[in-house]
């Protein structure tokens, strides 16, 4: 029934080639017995916790495995962040008895303009702590094979990385223009991190124009309800055709295996990480006071969730329990005779 030592591997590129070169080849030998040939087979359950064993290699998959541009951005040393603030060097405001300061910015409503900012740093950490001996460059992604616009491509355009602003400038436009959402760029982020990881390939500066264009046209497909479609792209870049924005999101979903999706714990940890990178490097979000508004916004939130909470532990509450699933301490008057 086929070869046995090819069964149950991981479907990651990555993972496939380890789990190969773990295998023995197996040669059938008519001067041995069944059982003097077992030893050569590999056990399968050796097999089937390949992903549990190399986790690292799949941060977009696993929620407890570790990004990789945060992984990147430690190896820089501390410095400023060349996004300054348009107020100037300001004070961190902290919080007192009187004043309470919040960002505009949540897990669930993530602030737009610095969430494409952390996700262009996190961009620019990718190319700028590459793997300069290893990695391929693709054909789609190469940008002197398909170029973004019409004018000449320099000889080293994979010569010199690109800044931050640049990369944001990129980001920002795409965004403005298709008006897409704060959480389709922390999809774009997880989609790329997945592309390296699954086509073993590296951003660099010939490729990562075409790389992120990829991700947002698949995460704002995947995400928004209302999609933009391909033509749209050719209408907010002018010189590219909706027959290489067709190949490039058929080429970028192969290259995916067709694995979409985005479990909330993995969205989770790359907002939460992304904040990290954004404190690490002066990039702080916005503070305004609590306002009265706001506070009893708030309220009427928390209240919300805790009535919701009520009636769930309501319904999962049972006529005839146990004495061990009751919770709390219960006081009854005292019978005195």
């Amino acid at each position: 029934m086929g070869n046995a030592t090819s069964c149950c591997v991981s479907g990651s590129p990555k993972l496939r080639r380890n789990a190969h070169s773990r295998l023995e080849p197996y040669h059938q030998d008519s001067d041995l017995s069944r059982e003097e040939t077992a030893c050569n087979l590999q056990h399968i359950s050796d097999r089937e916790n390949i992903d549990e064993l190399n986790m690292e290699y799949n941060p977009s998959d696993h929620p407890r495995a570790s990004t990789i541009f945060l992984g990147k951005s430690h190896n820089e040393v501390k410095r400023k962040s060349v996004f300054i603030n348009n107020h100037g060097n300001l004070r961190r405001k902290y919080s007192s008895c009187s004043t309470i300061f919040l960002d505009d910015n949540t897990v669930s409503q993530p602030n737009l303009k610095y969430t494409i900012k952390c996700v262009a740093l996190a961009i620019y950490y990718h190319i700028k702590n590459r793997d300069t001996n290893g990695g391929l460059l693709l054909d789609i992604f190469d940008e002197k094979l398909h170029p973004l616009s019409k004018s000449e491509v320099p000889l080293d355009y994979n010569q010199h990385d690109p800044e931050q602003r640049q990369i944001y400038r990129f980001l920002r436009t795409l965004f403005s223009a298709a008006q897409l959402t704060a959480e389709c760029a922390i999809v774009t982020l997880v989609y790329l991190e997945r592309l390296l990881t699954y086509a073993e390939i590296d951003i660099c500066p010939g490729n990562w124009k075409r790389i992120v264009l990829g991700a947002i046209l698949l995460a704002s497909k995947v995400w928004d309800d209302q999609a933009v479609w391909n033509v749209d792209y050719c209408q907010i870049l002018k010189d590219i055709t909706v027959e290489d924005m067709n190949e490039l999101e058929r080429q970028f979903l192969e290259l995916l295996q067709f694995n979409i999706n985005v479990p909330s714990s993995v969205y989770a940890k790359y907002y939460f990480d992304l904040r990290s990178l954004s404190e690490s490097n002066n990039l702080s979000f916005p503070l305004e006071p609590l306002s009265r508004e706001k506070a009893q916004k708030l309220e009427a939130i928390s209240r919300l969730c805790d009535d919701k909470y009520k009636d769930i532990r309501k319904a999962a509450r049972k006529r005839s329990a146990s004495v061990d699933n009751l919770c709390g301490r219960r006081w009854v008057p005292a019978i005195l005779s």
